[in-house]
């Protein structure tokens, strides 16, 4: 569906030329003056579409003083992509390119372009291994405890999964490790803690991907669970400075905690969201850090499918 046709062909060429090159709030106001919509418009179309944002908030949005980041303001963007006649995606990806390229000034974070990659070699050693997406396996609760060095590398972390079959036959688990930038897969080692033993191992030097079977000693069945550990030694990156977890699926319980060296802490932390690798982060939470415990963490007791993630910034 398509609004304000009547204006369609007003400012056509400098919208294609902004959707192409961004950035979004250039887009946007391109679009909005392409299809002769008044904000006041924009807002009563946004309302009909579920969604409800200010005149205010959308002439900040277009003006680039402020960029949509909360969960309700992204779905105002697709919305907009839908009202004002738009390709699927094409906000929500200029959104995530400002995005990116705010994020190239901090290090080892990782790009959408690197995040797009991974997927792709996920999805490679998936069907190599003769495994579907969810295995077989629905997640009811899993604990993530990753380990940050003195050099602010991502030295490792441990995984706790409770998980429940939703059919028969199901005799292991395919963990998945995404190094930071400059990790080196040939040195990454995967531990089977309890409860499993490893399998098959897939590397790939260009993505930082590290793919594990762990095999259970049991069969299960559709309605068992079953919980399990494992981890992954790392230490071969430069300085890390987020740790992101991606769901394909809805699932249960997620904690993800991080630990750092003593006397190697950064000066703040939050925690993140992304609907999608296309999409921008959003849900941002600023997570307090105390000297004595070291640790940050957040708990999600029912995942959306997504990404969620902890950053943290280093002094100098």
């Amino acid at each position: 569906m398509s609004y304000g046709t009547q204006h369609a062909d007003t400012g056509v060429p400098a919208l294609e030329t902004a959707l192409r090159a961004g950035p979004f709030h250039v887009a946007l106001r391109a679009a909005i003056t392409a299809r002769g919509l008044p904000l006041h418009r924009v807002q009563h179309h946004l309302t009909r579409h579920g969604v409800t944002v200010g005149v205010t908030s959308l002439s900040y949005w277009q003006q680039g003083a402020r960029r949509p980041q909360r969960t309700e303001s992204l779905r105002a963007v697709r919305a907009l992509e839908e009202i004002l006649d738009l390709p699927d995606e094409s906000l929500i990806r200029l959104l995530a390119k400002d995005e990116e390229h705010a994020a190239s000034r901090r290090p080892s974070t990782r790009s959408y372009r690197s995040l797009v990659e991974a997927s792709g070699v996920l999805e490679q050693f998936l069907a190599e291994l003769g495994s579907s997406p969810d295995g077989g396996l629905h997640t009811v609760g899993h604990h993530e405890r990753v380990r940050i060095g003195a050099r602010r590398e991502l030295l490792g972390l441990d995984s706790q999964h409770i998980v429940r079959a939703h059919q028969d036959g199901v005799d292991r688990y395919v963990a998945v490790h995404h190094g930071d930038p400059g990790c080196s897969t040939d040195h990454v080692s995967v531990r089977a803690l309890e409860n499993c033993r490893t399998g098959r191992v897939r590397r790939h030097r260009g993505t930082g991907v590290v793919v594990a079977e762990l095999l259970f000693d049991t069969r299960l069945r559709a309605g068992d669970t079953f919980l399990f550990r494992y981890g992954f030694e790392d230490g071969t990156a430069g300085p890390s400075s987020e740790y992101l977890r991606g769901f394909g699926f809805a699932g249960g319980q997620y904690a993800l905690q991080v630990r750092f060296t003593e006397g190697v802490l950064p000066v703040r932390c939050h925690r993140f969201t992304q609907h999608s690798a296309a999409a921008p982060r959003g849900g941002r939470q600023d997570l307090p850090l105390s000297a004595g415990h070291r640790t940050v963490h957040v708990v999600e007791p029912q995942v959306r499918a997504g990404i969620l993630g902890i950053a943290w910034d280093w002094e100098g």
